[in-house]
């Protein structure tokens, strides 16, 4: 009873039990009444309730969206959803009015530090690929890492950040913090910039009052004397931020929810074009072209083992070289590693002759020349 007072009282109530289960990957609450655990190996168990109706669910989340004093967050029947970082990193989704039942979605994020080393442990990636990435990182080459939904993307993210060096000073901007650089003590500056959604009246702008995008954010973090400026995950119109901070020249990475590598591409023009009219999609290739150039694409599946137990698998399913290309398309493809739609890319041997610049951030030729012979790692 005190652990359960004093979790209402300080901490999040009777999700926090939920939050702090280290088997639950993805938190699923479906209304007051049904609750269910996505656990790591990618199988689901049904839990109690966190509400005992939906009034005290949505109370409950119009809490937790105000609690905040720095960046507090509208939900209500105008406002229908909401996006934030819990207390202990959880990102939490929620929706209501526009559902049948309230919903709440909460990813835990179970590896805030990783590295590519670990990758290649877990069998995610090929010891090629990792080596490629690392360099390509410390060569400042802009990288956007793709994926559907709970493929690990952001996770990737981190293991790529931990290429960077430490003494590069950081500035990361996202819509709700997921990266948490500045704790992992791998670097000595992080400036981290989350978006606010601003409360209350609207301006003549059209804008809530008190509300700061991650434009505003890029733009006041070239006064920071930043070495390298990392955008979050691309959802919509941040595209624009993300591209901005590919042609600073800093090295940006970021994220995007996408079933290919070519799909990216696509998704990321359509997220331009959400600007306006005045964004063609030639406009977008060209700016996208010019500015981003490697994607990673993951992928993941559930596997059904043979006594009957689940598990869940990631890996790199392609690793992409972009560059300009014919005027048609507007963008050439170079398949460094896969594609693979059943684990981790291996290198295909079709370099990119800038890949080769590369050397001098530590790029093994060797190895990867290796690995596409098949004299090397074989997966």
């Amino acid at each position: 009873m005190a652990q359960a007072i004093f979790d209402a009282v300080f901490r999040l109530g009777r999700l926090q039990p939920l939050i702090d289960d280290d088997r639950a990957e993805n938190i699923f609450i479906l209304g007051h009444d049904r609750v269910l655990l996505q656990l790591v190996d990618g199988s689901r168990i049904r839990v109690d309730p966190v509400a005992d109706s939906g009034d005290e669910l949505i109370d409950f989340l119009r809490f937790l969206a105000n609690r905040s004093e720095s960046n507090p967050r509208p939900f209500s029947e105008s406002t229908p959803r909401l996006h934030l970082k819990l207390d202990g990193g959880a990102r939490l989704a929620a929706t209501a009015w526009v559902t049948s039942s309230p919903t709440v979605v909460v990813r835990r994020h179970r590896h805030k530090v990783d590295t590519l080393s670990a990758w290649v442990d877990r069998g995610c990636m090929s010891p090629a690929c990792a080596d490629f990435l690392a360099a390509a990182v410390r060569g400042k080459w802009s990288i956007v890492v793709a994926g559907p939904m709970s493929a690990g993307k952001t996770t990737l993210m981190r293991a790529l950040c931990a290429e960077i060096p430490r003494e590069e000073v950081l500035g990361t901007f996202e819509t709700e913090y997921e990266l948490f650089l500045h704790e992992t003590g791998r670097h000595d500056i992080v400036v981290d910039w989350e978006a606010r959604p601003g409360m209350g009246e609207i301006g003549a702008d059209g804008r809530a009052a008190g509300a700061f995008d991650l434009d505003e954010a890029l733009n006041d973090s070239y006064r920071f004397a930043l070495d390298r400026q990392i955008v979050g995950e691309i959802r919509g119109r941040e595209v624009w931020t993300m591209i901005k901070a590919m042609e600073s020249g800093t090295g940006s990475l970021s994220t995007t929810h996408a079933a290919s590598a070519e799909a990216a591409i696509r998704k990321l023009v359509t997220c331009a074009m959400e600007a306006g009219g005045h964004v063609t999609r030639e406009l977008a290739l060209e700016k996208l072209a010019g500015c981003l150039e490697v994607i990673v694409q993951l992928n993941r599946r559930v596997v059904l083992m043979p006594d009957g137990s689940q598990q869940l698998q990631r890996w790199v399913s392609e690793v992409v070289v972009v560059e300009p290309g014919e005027r048609e398309k507007g963008y050439a493809l170079t398949h460094l590693f896969g594609p693979s739609g059943t684990g981790p890319a291996r290198a295909s041997g079709l370099m990119s002759e800038r890949c080769k610049d590369l050397t001098v951030d530590g790029f093994d030729l060797d190895l990867y020349q290796a690995e596409a012979d098949g004299r090397g790692w074989q997966g």
